[in-house]
């Protein structure tokens, strides 16, 4: 008699999708409430939610969780501000988040950045933050609001004034000649590749070229960095970035290492790549400006 055989095969794999939940009642009884099917897996460590459709609709469930939980929290931010509002004509409290319009100035930028889910609009040329993160605005708005201050154009124009015929000043026009030259110090050994996006202490540019002029430390130290007694440096030519070539230029994931900050370049960050197309808009912007001014003092002439 044949010895009976036994089916040793796995068994057919379920098809449906798993996910993982936060760890609290509420949470759970609504997720069973969504999905009555579901089911929880000891071997995966996870809700197990049958049918061809499950990861979708797990997905837009979640989504719909989140956006209730961002609404939540902006209520509760709200009422917050209402409790206790930041005063300042630099703040406007709108109907669906918080909208910052200063003078440009680079610590309010750094600042503003540093808040969650805070963006910029570029239509209306302001930022715009949530209600949920008023309280990390709260913590940098002293910041952000005395860094707007010193940049409004009447603040700016004092503190021209207070300096002027001082050693201050005579620095600051020697720093604004040497930045007019668009040259800049680099190892004679170890130079930027040219005509690529690169991180310096400047700002990001491209690197044109050099002819190999020795670069005085003096010179070095005083506008750009300080540099390192055992080494040699050259001067390379410089120019902005376009657009174009900013925006399609791919980020360094991570600061610079020290070793290349003291060498005096480094692939830029993608906080540095963002000033740089901001100003490169700008340009755009007034070169269009030009164009158009111009387009419209031509006057057509009569022949004869």
């Amino acid at each position: 008699m044949e010895e009976e055989t036994k089916d040793t095969s796995a068994p057919p794999t379920r098809v449906g999708a798993t996910t993982d939940l936060p760890h609290d009642r509420m949470t759970v009884k609504r997720f069973r409430e969504a999905f009555p099917r579901a089911r929880w897996s000891d071997s995966l460590n996870a809700w197990f939610v049958p049918g061809l459709t499950a990861e979708r609709r797990i997905r837009r469930w979640l989504a719909e969780m989140e956006a209730e939980a961002d609404a939540f929290a902006d209520e509760k931010g709200k009422d917050a501000f209402v409790f206790d509002p930041i005063e300042s004509h630099y703040l406007e409290a709108g109907p669906a988040n918080f909208q910052i319009r200063t003078p440009y100035s680079r610590s309010v930028i750094n600042e503003i950045r540093e808040i969650p889910h805070a963006r910029w609009d570029g239509d209306r040329r302001l930022w715009t933050v949530p209600y949920r993160s008023f309280e990390d605005l709260r913590r940098r708005w002293p910041v952000i609001e005395s860094a707007a201050e010193r940049s409004e154009p009447e603040a700016r124009r004092a503190r021209r004034e207070a300096i002027k015929g001082t050693e201050e000043e005579r620095a600051s026009k020697a720093r604004t000649r040497e930045r007019r030259r668009k040259r800049y110090p680099v190892p004679a050994d170890d130079g930027p590749p040219f005509e690529r996006a690169i991180g310096t202490h400047v700002g990001v540019v491209f690197f044109i070229g050099t002819d190999g002029e020795l670069a005085d430390p003096a010179t070095i130290g005083a506008f750009y960095f300080p540099a390192a007694d055992s080494e040699e440096y050259v001067w390379a030519s410089w120019r902005p970035g376009s657009l174009e070539e900013l925006v399609t230029t791919w980020p360094s994931r991570a600061p610079p290492a020290q070793h290349e900050v003291d060498r005096g370049w480094w692939t830029p960050t993608l906080d540095e790549l963002r000033i740089a197309r901001r100003d490169a808009r700008s340009r755009r912007r007034a070169r269009e400006r030009k164009e158009k001014d111009s387009s419209f003092g031509e006057r057509p002439t009569d022949s004869t």
